[in-house]
């Protein structure tokens, strides 16, 4: 009986290793939580600029389905949709204005660069690529091939400092002068 009274005044608490294994563990634990964290704020910013690519592209495509009889001038102003156009489609306040369908395309393709520009980070490219009217695949009555692609650029997770090259592309058919 006295060996177990001994013994049981000598488990009365924790030891100062015990504590400190015990604290050990749960700092680990901390980090591995803390990292899981940083990989999963990066992937949700890297599917938030997918997102929006996605929806860029439409928009640009949603424009030219419902200006399609300027198809033309989507194209002669998709390579220099970075400047101004000369008709401005917007009054001061940024409510469209009525413009014809040809100075429509290429206040379109500015707007639209500007919003893709301001939306994604630096070094970011958009294209708009339509075939060449020449092309004799590409008549007015049938559906056109229009390809959209936006180009950015991402840190990359797995390596510090390096840059990971990513785009969004998309091709679609729209409707030429003539209805489809």
């Amino acid at each position: 009986m006295t060996i177990m009274k001994c013994a049981m005044k000598k488990q009365a608490g924790f030891s100062l290793i015990e504590a400190l294994v015990a604290f050990l563990l749960l700092s680990v634990g901390m980090l591995g939580i803390a990292s899981l964290q940083a990989i999963s704020l990066r992937s949700g910013y890297t599917a938030t600029l997918r997102t929006v690519a996605v929806i860029k592209a439409e928009e640009i495509l949603e424009r030219m389905r419902a200006n399609h009889t300027a198809l033309l001038s989507y194209r002669s102003a998709a390579g220099t949709g970075t400047t101004a156009p000369s008709v401005d489609c917007s009054d001061a306040s940024g409510t469209r204005i009525s413009c014809l369908p040809v100075q429509m395309a290429p206040y379109d393709v500015y707007q639209w660069k500007q919003d893709v520009l301001s939306a994604f980070p630096a070094n970011t490219t958009a294209s708009i690529v339509i075939p060449d009217p020449a092309d004799p695949l590409a008549q007015p009555q049938l559906p056109w091939s229009v390809t959209v692609t936006i180009n950015w650029e991402e840190r990359d997770p797995a390596s510090k400092g390096a840059v990971i090259k990513m785009n969004y592309t998309t091709t679609q058919d729209i409707c030429g002068v003539l209805s489809c």
